[in-house]
């Protein structure tokens, strides 16, 4: 595999078929820089096309962050100088990270080592599923530097997955949520010790992984397409994907698999 990014970590275990990128700038809290920005999006959308790679985790190094959105220096002082279509240049940057998660047909589990915050927030909840420790505390801060919350895609993501009353919320005031709020509401998935944060992720990493590529590609792509479907439209196109699920050869191994009382090996 040709993958090498030079912002952050990114490793590939071959026996599992999981890709692990890890943000590496603990002295910063992991923060974003432009370069970060376009790494992560050019190494997502190369692993939605990566046949060895069955499922990805992101998470961050060092103990006091998973990621706290963009470097002050490094990003936010840099951008006072812009005009709008500069200002607008890197914020196309941005959503066109969280469009390359959303496209990406690997399952990407977040791995959420400590404070997620800003953008680094939003990053996690492009995620599909979040791992989080219990000092994982989060906060979409856009509005606590004068910004709006619709910030990377925030307030369509947000709402599907707490609802809008706690997407208001949390969008409009910033404020911090610990982890076990975060769990509660249906933001986290899991919460579990600092140290069994990875460990807990390469778990479902790896079930995933072991999954049914096909199905598990269509199941991302349907929970987003049918956000904007009416009933009737969605259940058309369900019965004709569910058709060709039918046809691929996983389908016929889970069935081979149960008759001769064995796990079955999905492609």
């Amino acid at each position: 595999m040709s993958i090498d990014p030079k912002s952050f970590r990114y490793n590939f275990d071959e026996e599992t078929q999981v890709a692990t990128l890890t943000l590496d700038r603990p002295e910063r809290l992991n923060a974003l820089t432009f370069e970060v920005y376009d790494e992560l999006k050019q190494v997502f959308e190369a692993l939605d096309t990566e046949p060895e790679v069955r499922a990805i985790i992101l998470t961050g190094a060092g103990e006091r962050a998973f990621c706290t959105g963009g470097d002050v220096q490094d990003i936010i002082g840099e951008l006072f100088g812009r005009d709008f279509q500069g200002l607008l240049d890197f914020t196309r940057r941005t959503g066109a990270l969280i469009l390359a998660m959303l496209r990406c047909r690997r399952p990407i589990i977040g791995a959420l080592n400590a404070q997620v915050a800003g953008a680094g927030a939003v990053i996690a909840t492009a995620c599909d599923l979040r791992i989080a420790s219990e000092d994982a505390r989060i906060a979409y801060l856009f509005t606590k530097v004068g910004l709006s919350g619709a910030d990377m895609g925030a307030t369509w993501l947000l709402p599907r997955i707490v609802g809008m009353g706690r997407a208001t919320e949390l969008l409009m005031t910033g404020d911090f949520v610990d982890a076990a709020r975060a769990e509660q509401i249906g933001l986290y998935n899991r919460v579990v010790a600092k140290d069994q944060v990875l460990t807990e992720a390469r778990a479902w990493a790896e079930r995933l992984a072991r999954g049914p590529s096909f199905g598990l590609e269509v199941t991302k792509k349907f929970l987003q397409r049918e956000a904007s479907m009416d009933v009737e439209s969605a259940l058309a196109a369900e019965v004709e994907i569910q058709a060709a699920c039918m046809e691929d050869p996983n389908f016929r191994e889970s069935y081979d698999a149960f008759v001769e009382k064995r796990r079955p090996q999905f492609r």
